[in-house]
């Protein structure tokens, strides 16, 4: 039941404040009346001279209020400025096809294998010594001989060749 009674003070004083904005309202549209009826009542003393805009009056009295045509700008000149304005000038010339082309997607794996690889590979160059020592060493030394000497005049004849032919 308390909720009841305080339902009715609510109400009670949301109908005061609707009833105080209507009055204030009402106030407000009579002040701008007022205003209006005051401005309305300073204009009738003056009585509004012609102003010919597209007409030209053949009587000098009225050649005063005559209004000076403006001039029309030209659009031409307006729209060769805008088209001049929206081209627009290459930033890049040319473009280099490899930084817009994607990685591929094991490049990430290839960067760091690559410093692995090259241990490998600098074993890999030792092993393949070592392998060429142990058969010289268990080659009889003629043949080593016999290998040097061949190999030594094969690359003589191909300077030879190279020489004449840079000539």
């Amino acid at each position: 039941m308390a909720d009841v009674g305080t339902l009715q003070e609510q109400a009670l004083k949301r109908k005061e404040r609707l009833k105080n904005l209507r009055k204030k309202t009402a106030q407000n549209e009579d002040d701008e009346d007022s205003l209006k009826r005051k401005a309305d009542d300073s204009g009738e003393d003056e009585i509004k001279k012609p102003a010919f805009k597209n007409y030209k009056p053949e009587d000098e009295s009225l050649q005063q209020h005559l209004v000076p045509q403006t001039e029309v700008p030209k659009v031409e000149e307006q729209v060769q400025d805008q088209l001049k304005a929206a081209v627009a000038e290459p930033v890049v010339e040319e473009v280099d096809i490899t930084n817009l082309a994607p990685r591929k997607p094991d490049w990430d794996l290839k960067r760091d294998v690559a410093k692995k690889l090259e241990k490998l590979e600098r074993r890999t160059q030792r092993a393949i010594a070592e392998l060429i020592r142990e058969r010289l060493q268990n080659s009889e030394e003629n043949d080593i001989v016999s290998a040097l000497t061949a190999h030594s005049e094969v690359s003589e004849k191909e300077k030879a060749t190279y020489d004449s032919d840079s000539d």
